[in-house]
């Protein structure tokens, strides 16, 4: 078996070169909406000026910049260290090769559902699903759950009777990342001074990411969902799952 595989070398190449575009699209998935793509790109930047300066001549930009770069591999641990613990612990994961399209579908049902119950009941609840932009931050200072998205699930964490009805949940995937996490409040002077804390909330982090943020209101039981730091209002459970699916597959299916 060695000896054909030697015989027929391309094979070996092209299972080099699509192990390391799998490895290299992966690293890259989890750094998208990190501050390490603010560092990579300052790097780069660094990079530039090197090439430039030695192209003009600047002998003492480029020997400051040469002696940074002599240093990088310590800096880029330094600097990139939270991003290299992730993927670490993204490589030991079953999921690193999955993709679970089916089970997002589900968790955005669930979530649905648990909506719609929880409008008929008048309880106020505040979910963010999150989508390129890492809420990592947001996460952090909520309580950690890592739990399985279910309606069940989120109706007990928003009930009256539970320690972290307030605040919002936070919902990563087909997983619930935290509940009772606080959200920036929006400034905007143009909503309309009936809308609460929830809502206020919700159109702040859309205003700061890309999350949609979901809000049912105790008051009227209306269902809202925020996108872009905007407000649909009054949604029904067809409306809902209709974006939800258009803005979660749609664009996987164009690629």
């Amino acid at each position: 078996m060695p000896e054909l595989l030697r015989q027929h070398r391309w094979i070996l190449d092209f299972l080099d070169i699509a192990l390391m575009s799998l490895i290299i699209y992966r690293l890259l998935l989890i750094l998208k909406g990190t501050k390490a793509v603010q560092m990579l790109i300052g790097l780069g930047i660094l990079l530039l000026a090197s090439l430039a300066s030695r192209y003009l001549e600047l002998y003492t930009i480029d020997w400051l910049v040469q002696s940074f770069l002599a240093q990088i591999v310590i800096a880029i641990i330094v600097l990139f260290q939270p991003e290299i613990r992730r993927a670490l612990a993204h490589i030991g994961e079953a999921q690193f090769l999955t993709f679970t399209k089916a089970e997002e579908l589900k968790s955005l049902e669930e979530i649905v559902r648990a909506s719609i119950s929880l409008a008929n009941r008048k309880i106020g609840a505040l979910m963010v699903i999150e989508r390129e932009t890492s809420l990592k931050d947001f996460i952090e200072v909520g309580t950690p759950l890592d739990a399985k998205v279910s309606r069940e699930l989120l109706a007990s964490i928003f009930h009256p009777t539970s320690p972290i009805h307030d605040g919002a949940v936070i919902i990563k995937g087909n997983r619930i990342a935290a509940a009772g996490c606080f959200l920036p409040i929006t400034l905007s002077s143009e909503l309309s001074k009936a809308l609460g804390t929830r809502h206020r909330a919700g159109i702040g982090l859309t205003e700061e990411t890309d999350a949609i943020a979901i809000i049912v209101s105790e008051e009227t039981g209306f269902i809202s969902m925020a996108m872009n730091g905007k407000l649909e209002t009054k949604l029904d459970m067809g409306t809902m799952r209709d974006i939800l699916t258009d803005i979660f597959t749609a664009p996987k299916r164009k690629k």
